[in-house]
């Protein structure tokens, strides 16, 4: 026979006992959770120990790193699940782009602006002298083409629709043939990738 220790009834803890130690628990879980880890894992603190205790920003450390990384994983979902889009593929669906462009020119000195452009697309453009007239030549080219001319001659202004003949660069010339030097502006809006001054 095994000696065993039976306790006696008196012994057990009483109902009303084991209802207060579990209230008791209770309690304290609570007051552990609203001072100590609601502080230290979201920032959040009622009762204001976690910020004597430090815990608060911990939280909020925490809590912004999560949201951060939440971000970026939907920013790389967002660009893993979105088609690629070339800047070609841009133009072809209609993006539109609007420039001003000011260049000023010393006397006999010139620049080239050039719009790359695909076949067919239309720019709307307008360019502008401060004073004088100056000598424009438009024209276009590619890797496959050297030059091929629009129109040239020499005003102080002038405006209308380039249309492209071919996918290349497309763009004006002009030169300040006076003495005096001058502000060239030029606006374009239309469809095309970019815009760049060649000097």
């Amino acid at each position: 026979m095994h000696n065993v220790n039976i306790p006696s009834a008196l012994e057990l803890p009483s109902t009303g006992k084991l209802i207060k130690s579990t209230i008791a628990a209770a309690v304290a879980a609570g007051v552990i959770l609203v001072s100590v880890v609601m502080p230290a894992e979201y920032g959040i603190d009622p009762t204001g120990m976690g910020k004597i205790l430090g815990l608060q920003k911990m939280g909020e450390i925490k809590t912004s790193l999560a949201k951060e990384a939440a971000a970026e994983l939907a920013k790389d979902t967002a660009l893993n699940d979105a088609p690629a889009i070339t800047a070609e593929k841009t133009a072809d669906i209609g993006a539109i782009l609007t420039h001003e462009m000011t260049v000023t020119l010393a006397a006999n000195e010139s620049t080239e602006i050039k719009l790359k452009m695909n076949k067919d697309s239309q720019v709307r453009y307008s360019w502008a002298t401060d004073q004088g007239a100056v000598f424009f030549d438009k024209h276009a080219d590619s890797a496959d083409i050297d030059y091929h001319i629009y129109n040239k001659g020499t005003d102080q202004k002038k405006e209308g629709t380039l249309t492209a003949a071919f996918d290349g660069s497309h763009g004006w010339y002009w030169k300040n043939r006076t003495a005096e030097p001058m502000t060239i502006t030029l606006k374009t809006t239309g469809k095309y990738f970019n815009i760049q001054e060649m000097n």
